[in-house]
């Protein structure tokens, strides 16, 4: 399962720029990837781990703008399309999944 962030944070002020720059590096920290510079995904394995990550962001929400998540699947994902530009060289295009046998 994916979780997607996309946010829109005012950055006018230098105030607000340092309170945009500290979510995206939560985010980071927190094992997101910057597929563009407001949308940010990191996998998660299993419903606890969405709600995990869910909780962690909500505690992280700047107090203005607007941040919105969206959990997709797998296969979901996998038929993404970049339409215009290239896939970056640290994106990955499928989930790593652990096999074991």
């Amino acid at each position: 399962m994916w979780l997607f962030v996309f946010f829109d944070l005012p950055v006018k002020t230098k105030p607000e720029r340092s309170t945009a720059t500290r979510f995206r590096n939560f985010l980071l920290k927190d094992g997101y990837m910057m597929i563009q510079f407001s949308v940010y995904a990191r996998i998660c394995n299993g419903k606890d781990r969405v709600d995990k990550h869910l909780q962690r962001l909500q505690s992280s929400i700047p107090d203005k703008g607007s941040v919105r998540v969206i959990q997709i699947t797998d296969k979901q994902y996998e038929r993404m399309k970049v339409l215009v530009g290239t896939r970056k060289n640290n994106e990955k295009t499928k989930a790593e999944q652990l096999v074991l046998f």
